[in-house]
């Protein structure tokens, strides 16, 4: 569609160009008019605003006249309409909005690209834009592209993210990750087949609606499959089970101020003043009041509530708890500073 509008503006402005170089050279060449006078009058001609002529015309340049207005009156007429349609139903605002979208998702790196702006899409980047991670939208539907540019918080890129070409120019090839959002098994199939290609150490998380796609999405190059029905359910009987859990967890999610945030740490970032360092001697909560929950260790175990004796190592990470100003503080006091 936006392709279409572009090329009747280019058209447009074409025919007005033709138009108005027809009606100089006829009226200077016939007439030995001036250019001015041969612009005035190729104008007032073909618009039939009726003034009167610049010079007593002769019969050749009447005849020219009359072949000017038969001509040029309908063509003049579609370049005057497409252009005023471009300029007042958005397209005019949203060419310049694209293109200083376009330039600020040039300059991303180490970005995670969102393909699908549905319900599903729209969560996942309202809880990226909450835990500032860079990120942009991959979407090919009109009515969502309107939707993000309205909102004017996020990057996008107009295409089809079943196609390659789409996904480098969201900068697949320099991305951390991929999230793919879309309604159908096998376009989700698509997506993860061609962004694993493109990027072999992408994380790729896909959504999936049957059972059956986990294992080929998986097969595909996915390193995470979510099946949103699934969790929906699992969540509906847990709010029977253990009602107040999850109703705590949700706070903790939705907190739009940030009061409470389960957050990820690596152990490879400490100065070195707390590296391979056990986790009692950390002395994160007299530090700054964080708690730490849990932990991934370098063979990919996971440990919760772990002992003050557990001793970490660079590359394992830590599930900590935390409001923001606590997060600030162990920032401050412990990573290392660029």
């Amino acid at each position: 569609m936006r392709r279409n509008r572009f090329s009747s503006i280019t058209i447009s402005i074409a025919l007005l160009i033709t138009i108005v170089l027809m009606g100089e050279i006829g009226y200077v060449f016939i007439e030995d008019y001036t250019f001015m006078d041969a612009f005035f009058m190729t104008i007032i001609t073909v618009s039939t605003v009726g003034f009167s002529e610049v010079k007593p015309l002769s019969p050749m340049g009447e005849l020219f006249t009359v072949f000017m207005i038969v001509t040029s009156f309908g063509a003049f007429a579609y370049a005057v309409t497409s252009i005023t349609r471009f300029m007042v139903d958005g397209s005019f605002r949203n060419y310049f909005i694209n293109k200083r979208t376009e330039r600020k998702v040039n300059r991303l790196s180490n970005h995670v690209i969102l393909c699908g702006f549905g319900r599903n899409g729209t969560e996942a980047a309202r809880v990226l834009k909450l835990q500032g991670v860079p990120f942009l939208v991959l979407e090919n539907n009109h009515d969502e592209l309107e939707r993000i540019r309205s909102l004017e918080k996020y990057l996008y890129v107009e295409g089809d993210a079943t196609d390659d070409d789409f996904l480098k120019k969201a900068g697949v090839e320099k991305a951390q990750s991929l999230i793919t959002t879309l309604p159908h098994d096998a376009d989700n199939l698509l997506i993860v087949l061609s962004a694993r290609t493109l990027n072999s150490h992408l994380q790729i998380i896909s959504r999936a609606s049957h059972e059956w796609s986990d294992v080929k999405l998986k097969r595909a190059g996915a390193n995470n499959v979510i099946m949103p029905d699934m969790v929906g359910g699992r969540r509906m009987a847990k709010l029977v089970a253990s009602p107040n859990i999850l109703s705590f967890l949700d706070y903790m999610h939705k907190n739009e101020e940030g009061k409470v945030r389960l957050i990820e740490l690596s152990c490879g970032d400490f100065s070195c003043s707390f590296s391979n360092k056990t986790i009692g001697e950390l002395r994160f909560k007299k530090i700054s009041g964080v708690n730490i929950v849990g932990l991934k260790d370098e063979k990919g175990q996971y440990h919760f509530n772990p002992s003050p004796d557990f001793a970490l190592s660079s590359k394992d990470q830590l599930f900590v708890m935390c409001n923001e100003e606590q997060l600030a503080k162990l920032r401050a006091a412990v990573f290392e500073v660029a």
